[in-house]
């Protein structure tokens, strides 16, 4: 039996054999560790340096769509600007074969494969538009061309590329961003199980953190880059977006040549009628015919459809002068309707049923029965062979602007005018063209396209609005919308339907100023009102008016300019009132600036004679003026 001292010296040395193993087993341990962790991390970075490298790829792929995009829509300008022939082919080739190169490069990915369907589908159409603008201009059809390229599709098909192509990319992005991240955390544990090691291995663990290191800048190196590739692709979207202002600026001024066009060529058509008359009465006057009334006549009318076509621009701009009075709209429709029948014809029926209720609005009334008769015409036109024109009033009160009834009408109380055909109807891009000055569907000779757009600007003016609705074969409704009148006790609505007979003959002891600055205006005024049997001064301007008036007492009415320099028609009258509280003023303007004029006229008998006007005109308005006390 051993003794009990040997067995404890053996236990000990045993203890002591496995003390000093587990140092060694724990080196070994800690050796394999970091072998096993540089292997895991070798082969993390390779892979988290793959991914990296493929999410470039495909980003560098995704990014050239836009750029050739562009590259065919800059073909297409050009093709049009130089009339040049060109093919669209090459683009289209290339934009496949990026975008079925980044569909492979994403490996039937089930996230993106939508995605990717969108931008393909967004892409062809894009291309479809713009070869079916060449078509149309290779063929001759350059009208339809500029439609095409007015319509907007462009920008809406655009729009559907950068939608679908910011999708793909911000989710490239993330990937990216994701994958840079496995990497930084992975860097993070690498450098923590390097410092360990570091202490427990010494050289072997500063080896292990050089590579690390060396393997964390790569990594950061991919991230830069990711980084840049990110901004230049903000940059490509910038300039993407400053090429559509652009075109944008190109549709704006190619619609303002439209307007200047047809305005130029009706004006030359009406001043050769005043031209052509006036030097033909010239040469037979200079002959000594007498039979000259035909060639005044027709010079008349010439200036009178210039006149006309100035009053329907100036109501397009919101600018032609305004006398808004309270009307009771079912009233006035009431008093048209001899006048719509006879404008019709008898193979139009004209209903007006009546709104009991129904509140006064305040407008100008002849402009109102301007833009009724309009529709009217309209109407006519569309139903050619007969039909119903249906004239409805009502109340209508807006809450909601965006509601397509009310056309984006402000919020309040309307009330509404509508006229109702059975006609032909419109499709629904000419319907939404139909108030654009100068558009016209009818032939040569039987429109200016000025009537719905003078419908336009008049509700416009009168703090309203109008809408259209039309389908084809089944009529078109135009509502107009005019702010409700606020009246009062006091408030008397004026009775529409007869005019009252003014006498125009002036007296010589009624004493009427001239303020003019165009100095053959004022002539034929003062020489007209003269001719009239008044007393008539003449004034160049605000300055000398003053003065003329505080050196003759007698004047009773001020017919005056709206626009002069200096000083305008409105702030004259207002001083001349302070100076002359009973004087009488006549306004004459040509168009109504919203600073100088107002709905509230300076005093009590102020009035407004639009320019130009004609001898009649003048004399009843000057006597509306003189006469409006009376009573």
């Amino acid at each position: 039996m051993p003794e009990p001292n040997a067995r404890v010296r053996r236990a000990a040395a045993r203890d002591g054999g496995r003390g000093r193993l587990l140092p060694v087993l724990a080196g070994l341990a800690l050796l394999l560790g970091a072998a096993a962790g540089f292997a895991w991390y070798a082969l993390r970075g390779a892979d988290v340096s793959d991914r990296l490298r493929d999410a470039l790829t495909r980003l560098d792929t995704l990014a050239a769509v836009p750029t050739l995009l562009q590259a065919a829509e800059a073909e297409q300008r050009r093709a049009l600007l130089t009339e040049g022939e060109s093919d669209l082919a090459p683009q289209r080739a290339a934009l496949d074969a990026a975008i079925r190169r980044y569909a492979d490069l994403s490996g039937a990915d089930p996230l993106l494969a939508p995605a990717i369907s969108v931008l393909r589908d967004a892409v062809g159409a894009r291309l479809r538009t713009l070869e079916d603008v060449l078509a149309r201009a290779r063929a001759g059809d350059r009208d339809g061309a500029r439609d095409l390229l007015r319509v907007n599709a462009g920008a809406d098909q655009m729009r559907r590329v950068r939608d679908a192509h910011d999708t793909l990319r911000l989710e490239e992005e993330a990937r990216l961003l994701h994958v840079a991240g496995r990497a930084d955390r992975g860097a993070q544990a690498l450098f923590a199980g390097a410092a360990v090691i570091l202490l427990l291995i010494g050289l072997g663990a500063l080896l292990a953190a050089r590579d690390a290191f060396r393997r964390a800048r790569a990594a950061e190196a991919d991230r830069d880059a990711a980084i840049a590739a990110r901004e230049r692709l903000i940059g490509e979207m910038t300039e993407r977006e400053r090429l559509e202002d652009r075109l944008r600026q190109s549709q704006k001024m190619e619609s303002i040549g439209q307007l200047t066009g047809g305005i130029a060529h009706d004006f030359n058509n009406m001043l050769a009628v005043v031209i052509g008359n006036l030097h033909l009465l010239r040469r037979r006057a200079a002959r000594g015919e007498t039979d000259l009334d035909r060639f005044v006549a027709g010079a008349l009318d010439g200036a009178q459809r210039a006149a006309t076509l100035t009053h329907r621009l100036l109501a397009f701009a919101r600018l032609q002068p305004l006398a808004p009075k309270p009307v009771d709209a079912y009233r006035l429709l009431a008093g048209m309707a001899d006048l719509l029948r006879r404008t019709l014809g008898e193979t139009i029926r004209i209903e007006t049923p009546r709104t009991p209720g129904l509140w006064p609005t305040h407008a100008d009334p002849s402009q109102l029965e301007n833009a009724i008769l309009n529709l009217a015409v309209n109407a006519r036109d569309a139903m050619p062979n007969g039909g119903m024109l249906t004239l409805e009033t009502a109340n209508v009160t807006v809450a909601d602007p965006d509601t397509p009834w009310h056309g984006g009408a402000d919020p309040g109380d309307y009330v509404m005018i509508a006229v109702t055909d059975t006609g032909q109807g419109m499709p629904e891009d000419v319907a939404a063209r139909a108030f654009d000055p100068f558009f016209t569907t009818k032939e040569a000779g039987r429109g200016t396209g000025l009537g719905l757009s003078q419908v336009y600007g008049f509700a416009r003016q009168s703090g309203g609005h109008v809408t259209i609705r039309s389908q084809l074969g089944a009529g078109t409704t135009v509502r107009l919308f005019l702010p409700r009148f606020a009246a009062t006790e006091d408030d008397a609505l004026p009775d529409l339907s007869a005019a009252t007979a003014v006498p125009l003959a002036g007296r010589s002891d009624e004493t009427i100023l001239v303020v003019e600055d165009e100095d053959r205006v004022r002539q034929f005024v003062v020489s007209a009102l003269r001719d009239l049997g008044y007393t008539a001064f003449g004034a160049n301007g605000p300055n000398q008016a003053l003065k003329v008036l505080d050196g003759n007492p007698g004047i009773r009415l001020m017919l005056t300019d709206v626009v002069m320099p200096g000083m305008n028609g409105r702030r004259l009258a207002e001083e001349a009132r302070r100076r002359r509280p009973d004087l009488r003023i006549l306004f004459a303007s040509g168009y109504a600036p919203a600073e100088v004029m107002a709905d509230d006229l300076p005093g009590p008998g102020a009035a407004i004679l639009a320019k130009p006007f004609s001898l009649d005109a003048l004399a009843r308005k000057v006597r509306e003026a003189l006469d409006a006390d009376a009573g």
